[in-house]
Parts: C-alpha cells; sequence; structure tokens
C-alpha cells in the first residue's frame, strides 16, 4: 500500500514529463509570438511616439487573453507622482486561487530601450532575426522574452493541466520600466487587492552563462540625474579670452574628473559598499563578456565581481555640447550630462542622493553655477532566501536546467522591487531572467540565447505546476 506522500511523488514525475513535452512542443510558437512582440517599437521614453507602447500592451494583452487561464485581463494605466498625468500602459490578467492553494504574481516589462544608430545593428534592431541560436533584435531579451517566458510556461501548464486548477494567477507586464517605471507605486497601489500573491517572479535579470542558471538575490539601487554646468551668460571667442575665463566644458570635465580615484574606484564621501561574499570570476572572462580592448585595464578595487555586485559606481551616460561637425572657437557657456550612479546593498537611494549632492557642492570649480534635476531614484535589494518556495525555485531550475543554479549578484538595477517589498512584505520575491552575459541588454546587437529561453521557461513551468500540485504550502 502506498502512502499519499508516495502517490504525490508519482503524480509530480508525471506532470514534470508532460512540463518537458509541452514546453518543448510550445517552443516554435513562443519564438513566433516574440518576434512579433520584438517587431513593435515600444520604447517608453518621452522622445518616442506612445502610439507603440499601447500596441505592445495590447499585443500582450490578446496573449494573455488566448492562454484561457485569467478570469480578467485588462490594459491599465495609473497616474505618476498623485499627478493627473498617466504612465505608460500595462496589462494586468488575474484569476483567483482556490482550495487554500497559492498565488504566484508573474511580472515583467514590454516596454524596450532606444534602438541607437542603425548602423551600429547587425541587423536592423525592430527585425528579429535568427542568427544560430541567437535571435537578435531590441527587446528580443530585455525584456519581451520575459513576457514570452511567462507566456510559454502558461501555455505549458494549460496543455499538461487544463484551465481546471487551484493556483491563483496575477500577470503584470508593466510599459515603463526602462524609463524608470514612474507610475509603479502608484499602480500597485490603485491594484493592490488584485496583485497581492505569496510568490512575486520578476522575470528580468540575468543567468549565469548559456548553460547555468541563476538566481538573482542583490541588485544595486541607482542615483540617476542630469547635471547641468554654467560658468558663461552666452559663447565668448576662445582665442580672446582662453587662458582667464573658466568655460563649462572646463568646468565639467574638472568637476565629473573627482567622482573617482586614480583606480577608478568611487571618490564620493558617503556612498558605501556591501561586504557579500562573490564567486569566482576572472579578468579573462569580463573581458570577454564586455568586449574591453586589449591595452585597456578594469576599473576598481577587490575581486571583480564585487566591484560590479557590491560596490557603488558612477557612469557619465550622455552629455550635451557642441558636437564635433559643429564646434565652433568660443568657450561654451552651459554643458549638461546624465549621470547614472549605482548604489550598493545595504544604502538606501535617499542617503546616497544626499551624499552625491554634498560631494558636486564640494567639487564644483571655478564657482560654477550647477543644477541638478530629471531626478530619479532607485533602492537596491537584498532577496530573502529562507522561503520555502524560494528553494522550490531553485529545485525546478536544477531540474530544467540539469545544474545547480547560481545565486548571483546583478550590479544593474531594478528599483520598483523596494515598491513590491514595502507593499507585498509577505510575498516571496524570485528574480530570475532569460538573459545570460552575451545578450547585449540595451545595446546594439541585442540578443536571446534560444536554449536559454527554453531552459527559463521550463523551469518556470516546472515551478507553478508543482506550487499547484501541492508540494509547497503557502500562506499569507
Amino acid at each position: 500500500m502506498t502512502s499519499d506522500s508516495e502517490n504525490m511523488s508519482t503524480s509530480l514525475t508525471a506532470i514534470d514529463s508532460d512540463i518537458h513535452t509541452a514546453v518543448s512542443g510550445g517552443m516554435p510558437s513562443a519564438i513566433a509570438d516574440l518576434s512579433d512582440l520584438v517587431r513593435i517599437p515600444s520604447v517608453s521614453w518621452a522622445a518616442f511616439d506612445p502610439a507603440h507602447v499601447r500596441a505592445s500592451a495590447e499585443a500582450v494583452a490578446a496573449l494573455a487573453e488566448g492562454t484561457g487561464l485569467f478570469d480578467v485581463v485588462e490594459v491599465k494605466q495609473a497616474p505618476i507622482d498623485e499627478s493627473s498625468e498617466l504612465g505608460q500602459p500595462a496589462v494586468l490578467a488575474t484569476r483567483k486561487a482556490r482550495n487554500g492553494a497559492p498565488t504566484v504574481l508573474l511580472y515583467a516589462h514590454h516596454d524596450v530601450q532606444p534602438p541607437g544608430k542603425d548602423d551600429d545593428w547587425d541587423s536592423k534592431p525592430f527585425e528579429p532575426t535568427v542568427k544560430g541560436d541567437r535571435i537578435y533584435g531590441r527587446g528580443a531579451a530585455d525584456d519581451k522574452a520575459g513576457v514570452m517566458a511567462h507566456i510559454a510556461s502558461l501555455r505549458a501548464l494549460k496543455a499538461v493541466l487544463g484551465s481546471d486548477f487551484d493556483l491563483g494567477l496575477a500577470l503584470f507586464i508593466e510599459g515603463e520600466e526602462e524609463f524608470g517605471s514612474r507610475s509603479f507605486a502608484n499602480f500597485l497601489t490603485h491594484n493592490r487587492e488584485a496583485l497581492t500573491a505569496d510568490a512575486i517572479v520578476v522575470a528580468d535579470s540575468n543567468n549565469w552563462d548559456e548553460v547555468t542558471p541563476a538566481i538573482t538575490v542583490g541588485l544595486r539601487g541607482n542615483v540617476t540625474f542630469r547635471l547641468t554646468v554654467r560658468t558663461l551668460e552666452h559663447a565668448s571667442h576662445s582665442g580672446m579670452y582662453g587662458g582667464a575665463v573658466p568655460d563649462a566644458m572646463l568646468a565639467t570635465i574638472k568637476l565629473l574628473a573627482s567622482f573617482w580615484d586614480e583606480a577608478g574606484s568611487v571618490a564620493v564621501e558617503g556612498l558605501t559598499s556591501y561586504s557579500g561574499e562573490t564567486p569566482d570570476y576572472s579578468e579573462t572572462q569580463l573581458r570577454e563578456e564586455t568586449g574591453l580592448l586589449p591595452g585597456v585595464s578594469p576599473l576598481g578595487t577587490g575581486t571583480i565581481l564585487s566591484r560590479i555586485w557590491n560596490q557603488p559606481s558612477v557612469t557619465v551616460t550622455g552629455i550635451d555640447a557642441p558636437s564635433v561637425a559643429n564646434a565652433s572657437n568660443t568657450l561654451s557657456p552651459v554643458v549638461s550630462v546624465k549621470v547614472s550612479a549605482r548604489i550598493a546593498p545595504g544604502q538606501n537611494a535617499t542617503d546616497a542622493e544626499r551624499a552625491i549632492r554634498a560631494h558636486i557642492a564640494a567639487h564644483t570649480p571655478f564657482g560654477a553655477e550647477i543644477e541638478i534635476d530629471d531626478l530619479d531614484l532607485g533602492d537596491p535589494f537584498l532577496v530573502d532566501g529562507s522561503g520555502s518556495i524560494f528553494g522550490e525555485a531553485k529545485r525546478a531550475m536544477k531540474d530544467a536546467w540539469g545544474t545547480d543554479a547560481v545565486e548571483l549578484g546583478v550590479g544593474g538595477s531594478i528599483p520598483f522591487i523596494a515598491d513590491l517589498v514595502r507593499v507585498f512584505p509577505a510575498a516571496e520575491i524570485l528574480v530570475t531572467g532569460v538573459e545570460d552575459p552575451h545578450s547585449r541588454a540595451h545595446s546594439p546587437n541585442e540578443s536571446l540565447h534560444l536554449g536559454v529561453f527554453s531552459r527559463s521557461v521550463l523551469a518556470e513551468a516546472l515551478l507553478l505546476a508543482r506550487l499547484n500540485a501541492g508540494s509547497h504550502t503557502a500562506g499569507r
């Protein structure tokens, strides 16, 4: 006579096998649907046509509706900072849990970064192109692949279990992550009941490599702003007055240089580091993954991954100044730069902002006038990995990939996770992803490794099936 636990194990083994088959069979349609999403240039930045973001949201809503698993599917917007201006459209689809089963919230975003110059791409950025085992295009990895990982895993679940199962689901596909998620907190507040869950799967991160899965346990925060430096009321002849009158470019260069020491480490007093351990990662691997030129040395001190995961960084991502083609022999009166500071886990973004402002005030040369605006803040995040659903997720990854998942730190930021923790403190946060070190998210020739995509879908589908089958007993 078999026990209930033995019957459960046999049932799960059969379901796992069926999930494998369903994911494999669903890959062609998942890749085709991903390609359709990539063709929509859904750049959420203010300078781009918002109609494309709306079209992208509607396409995602149609995919969610097509799973046949949700009671309600809506395209919704929330106000920005309690103002009348609305954020970009998001998709919210919900299905209520039954019989005490847990609810899982699946998050991704359908907006993308600007493509940059077409000449920097080997193929058109919004025309998905398969080369070898990768599909290229803006958003192919970040994060329309995250959207499709959720959709494909739900399709596999439906193929194996049908529509009559107990697991609760909420699908939240945001439309402005690449532009700072400015309506995110309000969206959570306005839709709190629909979004409440026992676990939140954020499919917007990286894997260790193409054959090793990862679950992200640490993220840096960010302080991003525009810095404007003025020294003159108007441009003046550089030959007539150069050498006596400080131009804005000189003042900007000297001020920016103060952000780093001679080794390239951040030299802003008050920005802290985190003492977490890091796996082995060689300079050779860094060079291979980043395209660092042979004669260029890495920045900073400490282990390479501690510099990326656990220490602050400051990057100048844009400069508004006279172009070389249009340069005249004048002293520039004003220069603006975009600064992206990454904040180590353990420090909140508000304290980091104060430290940066104090540093700028103390290091501005020649009495130049300074303005800081277009400010975005995001707190860093450390995952509590002690929860049982977290352990279940790692087991699903091992079974899908055939190797243990690495607990990964990430140098990038997902600021809204702090909002998720604040609004849903009882939920376990699982930060997963479909990217790998060669995906080049945000860069020209962004791509998705199709094997990584398939294994990521399988891991998520296994997790959902096992949670539904009762291998985890949830309680809010």
